[in-house]
């Protein structure tokens, strides 16, 4: 025979205050869950890169942006209110970084350690400095609309932006092409680097969003190793000295030229 057991009224009530309670701990965990998925759905949507990477991106100057400006200021405030775009999933395998000598006004771009490229920039001018200190890439463009105060520039050689946008972790800085082609080796920039048109476009088909960008304000050991001048080679030598002892015409026939 079975024996029944009685329970008392309130333990019962404790027994089920406790899977009650349960119960409850159970979809507050469940919400949890959801609320931080909706989290992540929200941060990754905030990683807008350009659906068509192959068409203008129309930039339109902000609403607070109400003082007067130049059209490169207001060129890079639009650049610079792109969307952050989301590192490529699948990196090349390569280790880059794009270091920045403001007192040379020259960019490396060192690749797994060994210099790939060294370009001229224009940097800030003593009344728009540019940043120093460590960045990274965090979006791209290439070929931007131009719009401000009514006025609207194609891509082409009058955009102040010129060919290419490369935005950095700071904003409103970035790495750009140009308008002004003289400015290049020169402190005449709102505060960001300038490269001519060639040059920015080769830089820009090289890097990804996520390289870092390593800014030095001063001449140190690092950017001297980087922004020597090439010693002259041997052949350059006696081609001087034979310039400098019998004039440029034997030193031209003693060449072979």
């Amino acid at each position: 025979m079975r024996r029944h057991v009685a329970i008392p009224i309130k333990t019962s009530i404790l027994v089920a205050t406790l899977m009650a309670g349960g119960m409850y701990l159970a979809a507050e965990a469940r919400h949890a869950v959801v609320r931080q998925r909706q989290l992540e759905l929200a941060s990754m949507e905030k990683w807008s890169p350009n659906p068509n990477p192959a068409a203008p991106i129309p930039f339109t100057v902000p609403n607070h942006a109400t003082a007067p400006m130049t059209d490169e200021l207001a060129g890079q405030k639009q650049a610079a209110s792109v969307l952050a775009q989301m590192p490529a999933e699948v990196k090349d395998g390569h280790s880059r970084e794009i270091v920045i000598s403001i007192a040379d006004r020259q960019l490396a771009l060192v690749e797994d350690g060994a210099v790939v490229k060294v370009y001229p920039i224009a940097v800030g001018s003593s009344q728009t400095p540019s940043p120093d200190g460590e960045f990274e890439i965090i979006n791209h463009t290439k070929d931007p609309v131009y719009r401000h105060s009514g006025k609207q520039i194609a891509p082409g050689k009058d955009n102040p932006l010129g060919s290419r946008w490369m935005g950095l972790s700071l904003k409103g800085y970035g790495i750009h092409g140009t308008n002004v082609p003289k400015s290049i080796g020169k402190a005449a920039s709102h505060g960001c680097f300038r490269l001519g048109k060639q040059d920015v476009e080769d830089l820009y088909a090289r890097v990804q969003v996520g390289d870092k960008v390593i800014i030095h304000r001063e001449r140190d050991d690092m950017t001297a190793r980087l922004f020597a001048p090439a010693p002259a080679s041997s052949a350059n030598q006696i081609q001087v000295a034979l310039a400098t002892a019998t004039g440029n015409g034997v030193a031209a026939a003693e060449a072979g030229q």
